[in-house]
């Protein structure tokens, strides 16, 4: 982020929005990782039921290290989930279970939001790097240089905004079809639901945050380019 006499407008919103984002999705999971589901059945096993139901009898569902460390590997077709997740017969843990297999039933599905996201996540690994940089070359340089670098960084931000805007829809239709694919299997029971759907959505929050602050972040650097295209 490039600070200024600006920066507070943009930068607070997405701080505050985030911070409230990790509090809920820390108070939210905590709370379910509490509440077993009434079949007993755990995070491997509802993945492992979720997958195979759909004909995804050979992808394997690995233990990692780490705390919701889980996510499905599109480059692998292998979900990975967290010990706590794996091995938890918790409303949380197989709420979080079936989200990771809720993308890879995107996968399968040629989920058109999820394609995009995979073809931009080399240009935005790249672009997340790069675009400081060069804003802060251009800052260095000044004059003319200014003026183009911050132009040039505002393109490169613009990838990564876009990335965190596609984002969501991926998040929200894996937590759909999780639910709906937990309910219909009778993995869990409508009453159960709830609970599924909070932890979710409490999880969901984190990339509404992010792509919040992209967005403000991407307007702040527009802002200085074209203050800088006045001087």
């Amino acid at each position: 982020m490039i600070i200024d006499q600006y920066w507070w407008l943009f930068a607070i919103p997405g701080l505050i929005l985030g911070f409230y984002a990790q509090i809920k999705l820390k108070s939210t999971y905590g709370r379910y990782s509490r509440v077993a589901t009434q079949s007993g059945i755990t995070g491997a096993e509802a993945a492992r039921e979720i997958l195979d139901r759909a004909g995804l009898t050979a992808m394997p569902v690995n233990e990692v290290a780490g705390h919701l460390t889980d996510h499905y590997d599109p480059t692998k077709k292998a979900l990975f989930l967290s010990s706590e997740v794996y091995h938890g017969n918790s409303l949380a843990s197989v709420g979080v279970a079936a989200h990771e297999a809720g993308h890879a039933l995107q996968h399968q599905a040629a989920y058109a939001p999820m394609k995009l996201r995979m073809a931009l996540v080399p240009i935005t690994g790249i672009a997340s790097q790069a675009w400081l940089w060069i804003t802060v070359l251009g800052m260095i340089l000044g004059g003319p240089f200014l003026v183009k670098f911050i132009g040039i960084a505002v393109g490169i931000f613009a990838v990564i905004t876009l990335f965190q805007i596609v984002t969501l829809p991926v998040e929200f239709d894996a937590s759909r079809r999780a639910r709906e694919h937990l309910l219909k299997m009778g993995l869990i029971s409508g009453q159960e639901s709830a609970g599924v759907r909070r932890v979710l959505s409490a999880a969901a929050m984190t990339y509404v945050a992010a792509m919040v602050s992209s967005v403000l972040q991407l307007l702040h650097l527009i802002m200085i380019a074209r203050g800088s295209d006045r001087d």
